[in-house]
């Protein structure tokens, strides 16, 4: 029976430590299966939405758009992703366990209404160009303004990358800790470092002139692709000590 509970790092046993798997991974679980870490990704995301739906009450109606990722996501987890969890080995039973993968989580998921807010703030503003007769009232005319939109965007992202730099610093910490190397260039590690580089890029564009609104927009929706693609391609489907590929 496939348990929905099992621990955050569970799975098969991780490769021994040698001198090609000394470099641990900084994000996600050292040498070790993550597969329980997607439905609390998707409680931060919820958490995330509503506590901007409750001080924010015009921003409200882009739960759709945040909330069915979500659910899609966990319908998808519960039918083809939950494996029977398994115990770690004594080298990664660590403090670091905890506090790194929930700085993941908690990152991804303001990232995630980040990324979904520029989506929306792209089509707001591309409905906004067109004359007033021409824009309809169908659910772009029900999104909040792009301007909210976009302040939306900018300030969930500020609120996130501190948490995200955090938890690939906490990686590598535990990592050195575990397998004696800080940064191993594993596939997980190196995207997720892209996904710092693309996030502190939108940041920097909010601030440069010729960058803001639609081209900015653009580098936060690059930035939740990457995430996105970290999160599923290179966890099912890459090799490294982040590959989840022998999930069934």
């Amino acid at each position: 029976m496939r348990s929905p509970s099992a621990s955050p790092c569970s799975g098969r046993s991780p490769t021994p430590p040698s001198s090609s798997a000394a470099g641990s991974p900084s994000t996600g679980c050292p040498g070790a299966t993550c597969t329980s870490s997607r439905p609390r990704s998707s409680s931060w995301r919820c958490l995330a939405y509503v506590v901007l739906a409750v001080r924010s009450p015009a921003l409200r109606h882009i739960g759709v758009f945040v909330l069915a990722p979500v659910v899609l996501g966990m319908v998808a987890i519960g039918l083809f992703l939950y494996v029977e969890g398994g115990p770690l080995v004594a080298a990664l039973r660590s403090s670091w366990l905890a506090i790194h993968v929930t700085a993941a989580i908690v990152g991804f998921g303001i990232f995630l209404v980040s990324g979904i807010a520029s989506v929306l703030y792209l089509v707001r503003t591309k409905a906004e160009q067109k004359p007033a007769e021409e824009r309809g009232t169908g659910f772009v005319a029900r999104l909040p303004e792009s301007s909210v939109l976009d302040r939306l965007a900018h300030r969930t992202a500020v609120f996130g990358f501190p948490i995200w730099t955090f938890a690939v610093i906490a990686g590598a910490i535990w990592a050195e800790s575990a397998w004696g190397r800080f940064w191993g260039w594993d596939p997980k590690e190196t995207w997720s470092f892209i996904a710092w580089v693309v996030y502190a890029a939108y940041l920097h564009a909010r601030t440069t002139a010729g960058w803001r609104g639609r081209p900015a927009a653009w580098v936060n929706v690059v930035g939740l692709v990457v995430m996105v693609f970290n999160l599923t391609f290179v966890n099912l489907v890459s090799s490294g000590l982040h590959s989840y590929a022998g999930v069934e």
